[in-house]
């Protein structure tokens, strides 16, 4: 399972590299997790390379809290009019509830799954 994070309804990961898949994102969305911002800034690894076959390669991004905005710099993507990006900043309510809203969706996803698994006992 792979995390996709979207700015502005572009893909940052694929638009950066091609080659790199999201991380998992019980790892990246947990509560008070790496993309929850901090007073200090933090590098985070979003991202790993999968194409052409796994390696040693990541995809990371600097997250830092400004006041009331999230600012995620170190990107170099391009954006709709073909302009690199380098920056992007979010207001912090409305990150942290994305943030939330994605991990319950995981997480309903998760209980969805075992609640349907099915159990045979041992055959003898």
């Amino acid at each position: 399972m792979h995390t996709y994070l979207f700015v502005d309804g572009l893909d940052v990961v694929a638009r950066s590299d091609s080659r790199m898949a999201g991380l998992d994102p019980s790892r990246l969305l947990r509560p008070g997790g790496p993309l929850c911002p901090t007073d200090t800034p933090c590098k985070v690894d979003v991202a790993a390379q999968e194409q052409p076959e796994p390696g040693p390669d990541r995809l990371t991004i600097r997250i830092r809290l400004r006041g009331e905005t999230v600012i995620w710099s170190d990107l170099m993507y391009p954006g709709l009019d073909g302009k690199v990006l380098e920056e992007a900043h979010f207001r912090l309510e409305q990150y942290l509830g994305e943030i939330e809203r994605a991990y319950a969706a995981l997480k309903d996803q998760l209980v969805s799954r075992s609640d349907t698994a099915e159990v045979k006992p041992a055959q003898t």
